[in-house]
């Protein structure tokens, strides 16, 4: 995986680290993050993202909309 999205998931764990994996489902769709469960929180969920996964997440923090967008999914 391309070391620039691992480094960020630690800035993004801790600003958005207790936002559940179902949350994230409702802006991503039901694809993102196929190995975890809804219940789970995604600081418990970041260390087995798939790569599409994890890119998401940190195109949207970089942009400064995933904030936003957990906002809306709530």
């Amino acid at each position: 995986m391309d070391e620039r999205h691992r480094g960020r998931s630690g800035e993004i764990a801790q600003k958005h680290g207790n936002t559940f994996v179902s949350t994230l489902r409702k802006i991503y769709g039901p694809a993102f993050a196929p190995a975890c469960g809804d219940s789970e929180k995604l600081f418990e969920a970041l260390h087995t993202l798939d790569e599409p996964s994890l890119a998401r997440l940190v195109q949207d923090h970089e942009s400064s909309e995933l904030e936003a967008k957990i906002k809306r999914a709530r």
